[in-house]
């Protein structure tokens, strides 16, 4: 059974940096995709960025390229995001996110995740 679990989120000020870190137990194959996902109030879930655990290849929504960077410790079992120079509008709800897949590209739309954290909060202050 995967089990997500979500730490890092807080409050900073606009142009600040926070790190998430998602521990993942169950993730035990090398192929799966990561991901993590946000949610703002009364917003869909949005794909921020995704690794696959395989080969390392990553992929990020345009609003966070070249601010955010998603990294993974096979050895710890443990996802990461890096955000830095934060704005007001990254503020959400931070879900990490996890599905066994065949290999290579991992995509970024919610619906092809199997399991999902309890998420955590980051609010970005102007």
């Amino acid at each position: 059974q995967v089990q997500l679990v979500e730490s890092g989120g807080g409050s900073v000020q606009a142009g600040g940096s926070l790190r998430l870190s998602c521990a993942a137990s169950g993730v035990t194959s090398r192929s799966y995709c990561m991901a993590w996902f946000r949610q703002a109030p009364g917003k869909e879930r949005e794909g921020v960025a995704s690794i696959y655990t395989g080969g390392g290849s990553t992929d990020y929504a345009f609003s966070v390229k070249g601010r955010f960077t998603i990294s993974r410790d096979n050895a710890k079992n443990t996802l990461y995001l890096q955000m830095n120079s934060l704005k007001p509008e990254d503020t959400a709800m931070y879900y990490c996110a996890a599905a066994p897949v065949g290999g290579g590209w991992c995509s970024l739309l919610p619906q092809l995740y199997d399991y999902w954290g309890q998420g955590t909060q980051v609010t970005v202050s102007s």
